[in-house]
């Protein structure tokens, strides 16, 4: 089986618990949902290594979210890359996709040829959950640390959420002869679960102390810091084409890496790129402006457009039928 061939396990999260340990983790494989992301721009190279991490990363946490949950992610940073943000929304039904979209802006002439990470500069990492309407949404922040998107994600979870948490990562661009170049990436996500945290419960998590950046390893002792790291330890030993190769199935993988930890899987959730702009969204964002100011974004030849960020599409609408002051009550 060559990349090119459509992989059962690609564009899936697999969760599964560890029952000598008490942890719980997932494992990733993106595949078509990195085309999607991807395909509508034209990111320099560190740009778009650090979207797929992003895209990685927000399957791996996103797949906690209950059914017609949005969790969203978000850098903001004075480096080059000024922002990254992804959205997951959860299946509308059991058995249904999730689906990811995510994109970045970013200062062109200022990227360079350092490591990707090297791009953010300073700023925060963030993750939003919205519940739906009527419900107070979730937010949590944390400053930009480590070298890694991962190490940001798991500094959020230590600092924000006191859940000990760490990921194994692995993503790039694919070639086989005769095949169009592609990414891929994988990855698997372990937590050490929990007092009480919106990932798991409904309660709010504390803070720790103003000034103190917590990691995972002040959050675990006793019997729990030996679990924890004998568990990475094992992970430890995870290869990036076991993560990412058309070979090994999560499942194997799981074995290999923590048989001596009695894995338990649960059903895996597909994921697929998927975007929510429409017409009536665009209307509905130009419907606070007024007839003067629908006219100062009015095209020489007549018309207001829009592009989506996310997905690309763009839309062409009359100036006469948006703003508050249109006929029809926009």
């Amino acid at each position: 089986m060559s990349f090119g061939d459509k992989i059962a396990w690609d564009d899936t999260v697999l969760p599964f618990q560890l029952d000598r340990s008490d942890m719980r983790g997932r494992v990733a494989r993106l595949d078509g949902v990195l085309s999607g992301v991807l395909k509508q721009h034209n990111y320099p190279a560190p740009v778009e290594a650090l979207v797929a991490e992003m895209a990685l990363l927000t399957a791996l946490i996103g797949q906690t979210v209950k059914l017609r949950w949005k969790l969203s992610l978000q850098v903001q940073t004075n480096g080059p890359v000024r922002m990254i943000a992804t959205d997951y929304y959860g299946p509308e039904k059991e058995g249904e996709p999730a689906r990811i979209r995510a994109y970045a802006s970013f200062d062109g002439d200022r990227i360079t040829d350092e490591t990707p990470f090297k791009q953010l500069g300073d700023g925060y990492f963030a993750i939003m959950i919205d519940q739906g309407t009527g419900m107070q949404p979730y937010q949590g922040i944390t400053p930009i640390a480590g070298t890694s998107l991962s190490d940001c994600a798991a500094a959020y979870f230590a600092q924000s959420e006191q859940l000990p948490t760490t990921f194994a990562l692995s993503y790039g661009r694919s070639t086989e002869a005769g095949q169009a170049e592609k990414w891929r990436a994988g990855g698997i996500m372990l937590q050490h679960m929990p007092k009480a945290s919106p990932f798991a419960k409904d309660a709010p998590a504390g803070d720790a102390p103003e000034g103190v950046l917590l990691s995972a390893d002040d959050l675990v002792n006793g019997d729990e810091a030996e679990n924890w790291n004998r568990v990475n330890m094992h992970l430890g030993t995870v290869e990036e084409l076991e993560l990412i190769g058309p070979s090994v199935p999560p499942t194997d993988l799981l074995v290999r890496l923590f048989h001596e930890e009695q894995p338990r899987v649960y059903d895996s959730q597909p994921i697929k790129f998927g975007c929510t702009c429409s017409e009536d969204r665009v209307r509905q964002s130009l419907s606070i402006y007024s007839a003067r100011d629908i006219e100062k974004m009015t095209t020489e030849d007549g018309k207001v457009t829009a592009d989506c960020q996310f997905c690309g599409a763009h839309y062409v609408l009359d100036p006469a039928t948006v703003g508050f002051e249109a006929d029809g009550g926009q």
